[in-house]
């Protein structure tokens, strides 16, 4: 006998319709062998197979590098060439301003996504605005790369609960609830005692629920993560992070959190950053060993890959470190820098625009499947998309 089809069941059957067919089959995953889905002169030079044909998903990126003043608005033409290149179907850009301490939160996240805007008008051959999952189906058959705008901190809402709806409007679809400080929503990953969701911060977790909007607990103290995880009424996201277990840092989870997390219905992205190691860069060894370890905490329909970093490949060359430096003392004075940003974020193997696929790759050397890379590379996130996107009002089982 058929068992009657829950609300999980039926929102995971929506997205999948949404996208643009032939793109998905069983799990959310594409077929590498869909005709209509592969481009044959891309998938010739893929290094993983199946890189071409799958939704490859990046949970917390940039077109461009963020927290470096080398790169900014507008795209130029190397820019672009390098997000056609990467092969990603869809990134969650961060368009919020970020710490308590930051001057007009509102205002200035406004003019980033008015910004932005400007980019999508300009090269609406290259980028394609995220709202819905369809979106992310339309971003794989034009070959554009989807943009998902986020938030990284609560600080554009202030004590307002009703600019939640507003930006909801304005195409934000991920909302991380603290940086690494306090704020009205929380407790960061760097405070000292983490008092968990104020009643604030439950409210608006109620209120993102409502309207559609992926809760992000990456930055979170412990107990302000455990407690969203808690309270919230759909999975939610943890988009970058690593694992405490393979390397001990305030930015990493606890197995709790992770396990949680996935059992909730949530996915945990990995992140391509120094945190993953005690001394120097990470290297692509770091970041496998923490995928690997999310793997046997959450299982793989519960990982991903978030990495915190820009399409466009980091230059440390000319006076590189000297902007990286100065870049690293205003968060250190605004109270916002965790330990290890002193170190270039990037891992030398995946410096490239092409990273999810070195990636995906050095994951099947590893003995992975192709069904759980495809997983990894992003249909997981599809199915998370799916899942908190779809408005369900206060109440609704």
């Amino acid at each position: 006998m058929k068992r009657p089809m829950n609300r999980r069941d039926f929102v995971r059957g929506l997205g999948a319709a949404a996208l643009a067919p032939g793109l998905v089959r069983m799990g959310g995953c594409t077929d590498p062998g869909d005709e209509a889905a592969t481009d044959g002169a891309a998938a010739s030079t893929d290094l993983w197979p199946g890189y071409s044909s799958a939704l490859v998903i990046d949970a917390l990126a940039g077109p461009i590098q963020f927290n470096i003043p080398q790169s900014q608005l507008p795209l130029s033409a190397s820019d672009l060439e390098a997000i056609r290149s990467s092969g990603i179907t869809a990134l969650n850009l961060t368009v919020g301003v970020v710490g308590m301490a930051a001057e007009s939160p509102y205002e200035g996240t406004l003019a980033r996504m008015q910004g932005w805007e400007r980019e999508f008008d300009a090269h609406a051959d290259v980028l394609h605005s995220v709202r819905t999952i369809a979106d992310i189906g339309e971003a794989k058959r034009s070959g554009r790369l989807g943009i998902i705008h986020g938030f990284q901190d609560t600080v554009p809402f202030g004590e307002d609960l009703d600019r939640i709806a507003e930006f909801h409007g304005l195409g934000v679809r991920i909302v991380q609830l603290t940086y690494n400080d306090r704020n009205y929503v929380g407790s960061g990953s760097l405070v000292p005692v983490d008092e968990g969701l104020t009643d604030f911060g439950a409210a608006a977790v109620e209120r993102m629920d409502d309207l559609g909007i992926l809760i992000d607990l990456s930055h979170c103290g412990p107990r302000t993560t455990m407690d969203g995880i808690r309270m919230a009424r759909r999975p939610v996201s943890i988009t970058h992070t690593g694992c405490n277990a393979v390397y001990s840092h305030p930015r990493n989870k606890d197995d709790e959190a992770l396990r949680a997390t996935a059992d909730g219905g949530g996915v945990v992205g990995i992140y391509l950053m120094p945190f993953l190691t005690g001394s120097g860069e990470a290297s692509l060894a770091d970041v496998v060993a923490h995928i690997e370890h999310a793997l046997d905490i959450c299982g793989e329909d519960h990982v991903g890959i978030g990495t915190d970093q820009g399409i466009v490949p980091l230059d440390t060359g000319g006076d590189f470190m000297a902007q990286f430096d100065a870049v690293s003392a205003r968060r250190q004075a605004a109270g916002i820098a965790a330990p290890r940003e002193d170190t270039p974020p990037i891992v030398p193997e995946l410096n490239d625009p092409r990273r999810m696929d070195l990636l995906a790759a050095a994951l099947a050397d590893r003995g992975h499947t192709a069904s759980r890379i495809e997983k990894l590379l992003g249909a997981n996130w599809v199915r998370l998309f799916g899942d908190a996107w779809v408005p369900q009002p206060s109440g609704v089982p």
